[in-house]
């Protein structure tokens, strides 16, 4: 009973420490003093800018624009404004995707002492996409910029010029960042870049990303942060992501410098509920103290942070940040070897520790693994809710009970490989009970043959680690040996995501050997353990709410499990003769699969979060057709009933031009529109060119080109664009900001021989055409996402030569 109440007291440290440490500060009111950050002075800010979606190019970003231009003439940053076409382009074998436009990016200096020292920017975007306020996604970064500047103004004139960078186009593709980074002067000056994003509407601001050789970078934030989110760990891995920023076009410049998001309340992301109201300015506060914290050391130290190797490092408790070479690392994993050592000594002086057992103590952690991976697998499938963006929304919707019901089943999941391993005699319905769940995985919709493989991989650990009891020393010992193994591999192959294991490792370690692997449970022991596993687990959580907020794979969530093994081991180690340890892991599995069940058949749709949909008219002028289509993957009753509010059926039919291939669509009354109108000729220099000139009022034309030859020296509106380079070869093209010159999209290509040229387009009005019939009301519960209302006026063409 002592072991369970310890358990159980440790697990209740260990959350509430998480939550506690996850929690955002109060924000300062506006009258602060002068030299610090205040949310509500910046929330004047975020309400002018995310009045309403402004994506690029519309008059909503115009008077975005404007409010930007006087707030920083106001705080003395003589600001200007760099207009410019830019295009961003990659390729990936046959296919390129390009996305360009005319940027608006503003451009402010606060002067410093010494005008030709190295510069410090101060970067967010003041774009949103189309259908959403972007209160958070960037409004509060760009708010968060003027009033940092604001603080660093009352502080006195700084060292170096603070360059203040609000990027247009960051939506559409990074392209005020690459626009500024490519052709501003004042790009060269800049030494250090601070950047500010969001990816939801709530949560902790993170540092997540560094430029390259962040020794330099670390050491700042090491003595500036105030209740720092930064580790090694997080930056190792948004770098295998394909997430970009503007900061991905600053660092790929040689900017070094630091990235700021906060990416709680997801829902918000790119919704139409980003609102003002709706931004935590909880989340607002902590950007704007950490971002300031690391900006005034930039803007006053006599030098800006100096390029070195990259580092180790991570919060702890305290608001501190521990860091060291990578190197270093190897010392701390010998340090756990010798703690290591020094318990198995005493263990085995004590009686407690046969080397059978460590081998099945190894067995069970990792059978652990396999059950937490495909039964974290299940619970995914099993909420019913798809992948992908608006999919995914099920879950945001409800997300703090989807992530109650994650974490009892990973709790449950231990609880269970630790009884197995000290009850004995599970070794059957132990592995019965993996690969039945693995097998389960395929029940919705797919042979899951990762499951599956999982699944009988943790099937024949669980004959090994769950047959004969295994003493808890022994068992331990095994625990801790894979944990160590798994440190050495991490440390050899990414010395920077070493410290996840070997910091847990290393605390679980030293509670080894001081109390001798737990030889003996008395009251001393217990108090020392639950302390120890208290503290390492509400570190731990952290970084596994991370994992749950930046990934939409819970199995994962099973490393963090087992790494939590480590530590609570010993206290949900059961005896031989505990029969109810099983039992009650079990249950705890059991309220995970209630959990599970809530989250699928208790539908989370309310005014505050809105089920997605989306409605929008495709005209083709040219074959006399009208459609009311929607990209949304599955149609809600509201929904169609409004795309066939005029009689036609509604089916999913092929929109080459659109980035959803596949949309659901059905007849509408016939409504007039003007055309794109194309034409194809050849210039006075043997050029081919392809002209598209989109109706008044367009926001982004989308274009699909398929060339059946190979083309040379391509050009988008007088933009370089290496595509189309062989036979069969296709490109995806978005250009957004008509007006103000620019008129049309203009391609111009050159060809070797003969050949034909497949162009399929698409011009985004952000209004229902003229004459079009209105929509039903939507309930409260339901809330167009993206462009919904829009008209599309597409077209298909080919040239011939």
């Amino acid at each position: 009973m002592g072991r369970s109440i310890a358990l159980a007291l440790c697990l209740a440290i260990g959350f509430f420490l998480a939550w506690a440490g996850e929690r955002t500060p109060p924000p300062a009111p506006s009258n602060a003093p002068a030299a610090d950050f205040s949310a509500m002075r910046a929330m004047a800010d975020v309400e002018a800018i995310a009045s309403k979606p402004h994506p690029m190019g519309g008059q909503a970003n115009a008077a975005a624009r404007d409010h930007l231009l006087a707030r920083m003439t106001a705080l003395g940053l003589s600001p200007t404004l760099q207009q410019a076409p830019v295009l961003r382009h990659e390729t990936e074998g046959k296919r390129t995707w390009a996305a360009g436009g005319r940027v608006e990016n503003i451009v402010g200096v606060l002067p410093g002492r010494d005008r030709a020292a190295p510069a410090l920017a101060l970067m967010a975007h003041y774009d949103s996409v189309p259908g959403s306020p972007g209160a958070a996604d960037d409004a509060a970064g760009t708010a968060a910029a003027l009033e940092i500047v604001r603080a660093l103004k009352a502080q006195g004139a700084p060292a170096r010029d603070v360059i203040v960078l609000l990027t247009d186009g960051e939506e559409s593709g990074l392209l005020g960042a690459q626009a500024f980074f490519d052709e501003h002067p004042l790009a060269r000056r800049i030494g250090f870049l601070i950047n500010m994003e969001s990816r939801g509407g709530a949560g902790r601001a993170q540092m997540f990303q560094t430029g390259g050789d962040n020794a330099g970078a670390n050491r700042l934030l090491q003595r500036g942060s105030v209740s720092p989110a930064a580790t090694s760990l997080t930056v190792f891995l948004y770098e295998q992501m394909p997430n970009d920023t503007d900061f991905s076009v600053s660092k790929a410049a040689g900017v070094p410098g630091l990235n700021y998001a906060f990416i709680g309340g997801q829902y918000d992301y790119h919704a139409p509920t980003s609102t003002p109201a709706n931004l935590d300015k909880g989340s607002l506060q902590h950007i704007g103290q950490e971002v300031l914290a690391a900006a005034r050391q930039a803007a006053f130290d006599a030098a800006l942070p100096a390029n070195g190797p990259s580092l180790v490092y991570a919060n702890v408790y305290g608001g501190k940040i521990i860091a060291y070479a990578p190197a270093t690392g190897w010392l701390l994993l010998a340090a756990v070897a010798v703690l290591i050592a020094i318990g198995g000594w005493r263990a085995r002086r004590a009686g407690a520790l046969a080397l059978v057992d460590v081998a099945k103590g190894a067995g069970a952690a990792l059978s652990l693994v396999a059950l937490a991976v495909v039964t974290l697998r299940l619970a995914r499938r099993a909420t019913g809710a798809g992948f992908g963006f608006l999919e995914q929304h099920y879950l945001l919707a409800q997300a703090g009970r989807w992530e109650i019901a994650l974490a009892l089943l990973s709790v449950g999941a231990l609880a269970f490989a630790a009884a197995a391993s000290g009850r004995g005699r599970t070794r059957l319905a132990g592995a019965v009970l993996v690969l039945a769940l693995g097998a389960a995985c395929s029940a919705f919709g797919h042979l899951d043959t990762v499951a599956l493989a999982v699944g009988g991989l943790g099937a024949a650990l669980a004959l090994v680690g769950f047959g004969r009891p295994a003493g808890a020393a022994g068992a331990w010992a095994g625990v801790l040996a894979a944990g160590f193994l798994a440190a050495c591999g991490l440390q050899a192959a990414a010395p920077t995501t070493a410290m996840l294991v070997a910091w847990p490792l290393a605390l679980a370690a030293l509670a080894a050997a001081l109390t001798a692997f737990a030889a003996r449970r008395s009251l001393p022991v217990l108090v020392l353990l639950t302390a120890a596993g208290g503290t390492g687990l509400g570190w731990l959580l952290a970084f596994g709410h991370g994992v749950y907020l930046g990934l939409d794979m819970p199995e994962l969530l099973a490393a963090v499990a087992w790494i939590a093994a480590l530590l609570l081991w010993p206290l949900a180690h059961a005896g031989e003769d505990e029969t109810g340890a099983r039992t009650t892991a079990l249950a705890v599995m059991v309220l995970g699969v209630v959990a599970v069940g809530i989250v699928r058949f208790d539908p989370p749709w309310t005014a505050r979060h809105p089920q997605p949909t989306h409605i929008a008219w495709y005209l083709d002028p040219q074959a006399g057709r009208t459609l009311r289509i929607s990209n949304a993957p599955a149609l809600p009753a509201w929904t169609r009933q409004a795309l066939g509010a005029d009689g036609g059926t509604v089916e999913k039919i092929k929109l080459p031009a659109l980035r959803r291939g596949e949309v659901w669509a059905a007849p509408a009354r016939g409504v007039a529109a003007p055309p794109v109108e194309a034409s194809f000729g050849q210039t006075a220099e043997g050029a081919r060119q392809l002209i598209l000139t989109p109706p008044p009022g367009t926001r982004a034309l989308m274009l699909s080109l398929k060339s059946d030859a190979a083309l040379t020296d391509v050009t988008i509106n007088g933009k370089p664009a290496a595509m189309l380079a062989g036979p069969g070869a296709s490109a995806r093209i978005s250009w957004e900001g008509f007006g103000d010159g620019v008129a049309a999209l203009v391609v111009r290509v050159r060809a070797t021989g003969p050949g034909a040229l497949q162009a399929d387009y698409a011009a985004v009005l952000p209004q229902p055409p003229a004459g079009a019939g209105p929509l039903p009301q939507p309930p409260a519960e339901r809330a167009g996402f993206g462009e919904s209302g829009a008209a599309l006026i597409g077209g298909a063409r080919r040239f011939v030569w």
